[in-house]
């Protein structure tokens, strides 16, 4: 192509012609390709005895960021001319999922031949270096998916041996990926400089672990001394900022979690956002954000979900995405609590003036971390370390705080102490004037109350005679609904005997007529088939057959009539129970069927339905009688309730059903009718409460009925809804025992 170029400036006689305009085009294709050559040139390689006097030499490199992250090396190769030149000491490649490209040439003008280079980023996930000399090229790939202990240099920087003789040269290519930012900061040493260099890495880094250590330890023993949940919340705080510290610096991965690599890869997001939780969780303990501000305090409380976002865009594979998120909710976190605490402070809350000192420390130390990022500042051992340094004295400056909120905690209640003895001694002072004025008044007094005690005695008599009238006028008016249950019921089979005792008569009678008329036939002088055909004539003639079939029909009903009767009686006489007033073991199916009985007519009157489920009870030891009472004014009222919604349609229902479980016995009375609300079910059991109409009921039946089963050690439990119904669900022990209250 030379040649052709010659020919066509210099037109010699038999060069080939070319038209002008192709002539022009060749000539800014050659321009453009000379100046990109004398671009790629214009790296000069970096002489390694200044590499070696210099803290970092990423100045010196190039810079090519792959968008598509699948070129391999010998692609890269052939975009020499794409690389830009680093505009930092400690180049910053930002937040991408790129591979990014380093390249650097270095020119040995010493007289060693082993230098190790070293880029003291541990949370960068992956580094490969391509190291290409006299046309041959080596590779080596270190990660923090693989366990330090795997690598040559067991250490959480990236180290790797580069070797070139006195006066050669070589080119080194570095390909760096991470999740979050990536920085590459860049040094070169020898074997023997490598090791002091990692150990002052290592014993700054263990000096602040130290630090932050011993302050956690220190305020975590005092929070047992003392109880305060603040040194609780701190000591978590301080943990995840420590662990963060760890992590950034590449000591977690070497020594915590060094073979699980997701967490190696992954811890740097999950501890920022666990130390910007623990941040927001103290602020709000310490500064009682919720009592000066609740706007405030739902304000940082929804960055909260910011950080649990980031959490989940991690775990959803997005994660530079997860760290721009962290970064942006730290940095309007820190925003936010640094105004709060200059607001609570302004509303003259002590300790907030310590913790706006101290976070504004942290806070100063953070910005100076961030712009060593971004080159504002220069990128040396103080800006590395500057977050650490800063938090390590907020922790300082936090623990004085929250001991000198104790203090304040501590004058406040030596200042109240003085105040109440003060206040003691003014008591002690009055009471002691008083006290002469008392004793004259209490001998007035004294007489006065003999003669009122007098009065009140008098008045718990007439009381008590006034609360046994009242209980027998409940017991009348339950005796009275008995009577006429009672009276209804033996009517019934009553009625029932003596209507057929008349039709029995005549039956009778016919009977004794047959007998009779037989009698002469048979003393008569007729043929005996004569006086058969006679009988058998009398006997058709008088229905015979039909006779004795009604006589038993009739003797069936007086007996049914008769057993009813001998029913009820002793139904009776089981629900009175005349030995009331003595403990003894009783069947509690037993006693509620008698009660059945008794309200037999009241639930026919009113068609109510009666479902009974009785389980298999012990005996248990009570007073019969006083349980009748109980289940006759239960039923009643149920009765009363399912006739004001159903009336006599026939759809109102009475469930009972008893069973036992551990040492109760329990009963349940349930109904479809009225229901109560919760103003009635908070009273039903007081004294003369009714919701009955006047004049039909006293309001005691409910109030008895509560302090029988009291007696009993028991309870009542009501459960009812307006429009559904009532249960009384009752539970009795079974084995009676004596209240010792």
């Amino acid at each position: 192509m030379s040649n052709e170029i010659l020919n066509l400036i210099f037109d010699k006689p038999g060069c080939k012609q070319i038209n002008i305009n192709k002539f022009l085009k060749n000539v800014c294709i050659l321009f453009f390709l000379g100046f990109a050559c004398l671009k790629v040139s214009a790296q000069a390689p970096l002489e390694i005895k200044r590499a070696l006097a210099e803290k970092y030499i990423g100045g010196s490199a190039l810079i090519f960021q792959d968008s598509t992250a699948k070129l391999g090396f010998e692609e890269i190769r052939q975009l020499d001319a794409q690389f830009k030149p680093s505009q930092f000491a400690v180049p910053n490649l930002g937040i991408s999922a790129n591979n990014n490209w380093l390249k650097l040439k270095l020119q040995n003008n010493t007289n060693q031949e082993d230098f190790i280079l070293n880029i003291s980023n541990p949370i960068i996930n992956e580094v490969e270096i391509f190291i290409l000399k006299d046309g041959k090229v080596k590779s080596h790939r270190s990660t923090n998916y693989l366990p330090i202990r795997d690598r040559k240099y067991k250490h959480q920087f990236y180290l790797f041996d580069l070797n070139v003789k006195p006066q050669d040269s070589l080119t080194v290519y570095l390909k760096l990926n991470a999740n979050e930012q990536i920085l590459a900061p860049i040094s070169i040493h020898t074997t023997e400089q490598t090791l002091p260099v990692l150990s002052s890495a290592d014993a700054k880094t263990g000096i602040y672990l130290g630090i932050m250590a011993v302050m956690l330890l220190y305020n975590l023993f005092i929070y047992f001394t003392v109880r305060d949940k603040d040194y609780l919340v701190y000591c978590h705080y301080m943990f995840w900022v420590a662990l963060t510290q760890a992590t950034l610096l590449g000591f977690a991965h070497r020594f915590i979690w060094t073979d699980n690599f997701w967490l190696s890869t992954n811890m740097v997001i999950i501890c920022g956002v666990m130390s910007g939780i623990a941040t927001i969780l103290f602020a709000k303990s310490f500064l009682r954000i919720q009592e000066y501000s609740k706007r405030l305090n739902r304000l940082l409380s929804f960055t909260v979900l910011m950080y649990v976002t980031a959490l989940v865009l991690l775990l959803a594979n997005y994660k530079q995405h997860a760290f721009q998120l962290v970064n942006l909710t730290a940095a309007t976190v820190s925003l936010l609590i640094m105004f709060i605490a200059w607001y609570i402070y302004r509303k003259k809350y002590a300790p907030a003036k310590f913790f706006l000192i101290s976070w504004s420390v942290f806070f100063a130390s953070i910005l100076v971390f961030v712009a060593k990022d971004y080159g504002l500042v220069p990128y040396n051992d103080f800006t590395v370390h500057a977050v650490e340094i800063g938090s390590a004295l907020e922790a300082v400056l936090l623990s004085f705080a929250l001991a000198n909120k104790i203090n304040i905690f501590k004058k406040e209640k030596e200042l109240s102490q003085a105040q109440a003895l003060a206040v003691a001694h003014e008591n002690e002072r009055i009471i002691r004037e008083q006290n002469v004025i008392l004793e004259q008044k209490v001998q007035e007094r004294t007489h006065e109350l003999s003669e009122t005690n007098q009065e009140l005695s008098n008045t718990l008599d007439h009381l008590k005679e006034t609360q046994s009238q009242l209980v027998a006028s409940e017991k009348m008016a339950s005796l009275g609904q008995l009577t006429a249950g009672i009276a209804h019921e033996i009517n019934n089979p009553i009625n029932f005997v003596t209507s057929n005792v008349s039709p029995l008569k005549r039956d009778v009678n016919q009977l004794l007529e047959a007998l009779e008329y037989i009698e002469n036939v048979g003393l008569s002088e007729k043929p005996v088939t004569e006086k058969q055909q006679a009988i058998e004539d009398y006997k058709e003639e008088l229905d015979f057959d039909y006779l004795k079939i009604e006589i038993g029909h009739l003797l069936s009903g007086i007996y049914d009539g008769a057993s009813r009767t001998a029913e009820i009686v002793k139904g009776l006489r089981l629900f009175s129970r005349l030995d009331e007033d003595d403990l003894k073991k009783a069947d509690i199916n037993e006693g509620l069927d008698s009660t059945l009985v008794i309200m037999n007519s009241a639930l026919n009157s009113n068609k109510i339905e009666v479902v009974k489920s009785y389980g298999e009870l012990p005996l248990a030891e009570c007073y019969p009688g006083k349980l009748n009472q109980v289940f006759l004014n239960i039923i009643s009222n149920a009765i009363h309730a399912v006739q004001k919604v159903h009336g006599e349609s026939g759809e109102g229902k009475l469930g009972i059903s008893t069973y036992s479980e551990g040492e109760n016995i329990f009963i349940s009375i349930k109904d479809n009718g009225t229901g109560m609300n919760e103003t009635t079910q908070s009273k039903i059991f007081d004294p003369f409460y009714t919701t009955k109409d006047v004049g039909e009921g006293t309001g005691l039946g409910m109030s008895i009925a509560f302090n029988t089963i009291k007696k009993h050690n028991g309870e009542i439990i009501v459960h009812s809804k307006v429009g559904e119904g009532t249960e009384m669900l009752i539970r009795i022990p079974i084995v009676h025992q004596i209240s010792t209250s």
